[in-house]
């Protein structure tokens, strides 16, 4: 069976920097599953996973644009540690959640300076190409239960 909308697929992947250091895989885990066209992986993956079927081997490249998007510099902040409340430590890599114009954004602390604290509401991975090598493990059809929800059900379905 080929991935097609709605396919329930499942693959390893090994996802590298343009340096080639590994910085995800799905090595020594369950593969990843995804409903197919329903947006839960990256958009340049899911348009070349269409038509492959299980067994098929490959790398590509995605471009930050169909990745993670491209660095927004006003996403990268300065904000004052007492905006920080009830966190006593705070360190460069760890990540808080905070309110803007748009919604939720999710921030990175990437550098504390005395009473001030730099933020990066970047996702880790924005502006960089993706290079992935796919192996896909499993290809089926989804049950009517799985589209409604817009993700995969686990063997003996799932319950909210």
């Amino acid at each position: 069976m080929q991935i097609a909308e709605h396919s329930v697929v499942s693959f390893h992947y090994t996802l590298t920097d343009d340096q080639g250091q590994v910085v995800d895989s799905s090595e020594g885990r369950e593969p990843l599953t995804y409903l197919h066209g329903s947006g839960q992986i990256v958009p340049g993956l899911e348009k070349v996973m269409a038509g492959r079927q299980a067994g098929d081997q490959f790398k590509v490249d995605v471009a930050p644009e169909e990745g993670y998007g491209v660095r927004h510099d006003e996403l990268v902040q300065e904000v004052p540690r007492e905006a920080f409340q009830g966190v006593q430590d705070i360190q460069p890599g760890m990540q808080f959640q905070g309110s803007g114009p748009q919604g939720t954004i999710n921030v990175t602390v990437t550098k504390v300076d005395g009473d001030q604290v730099f933020i990066d509401g970047n996702h880790p991975l924005a502006g960089q190409t993706l290079h992935f090598a796919i192996e896909v493990a499993d290809v089926r059809e989804s049950t009517a239960e799985e589209r409604e929800h817009g993700h995969v059900h686990g063997p003996g379905g799932h319950h909210h």
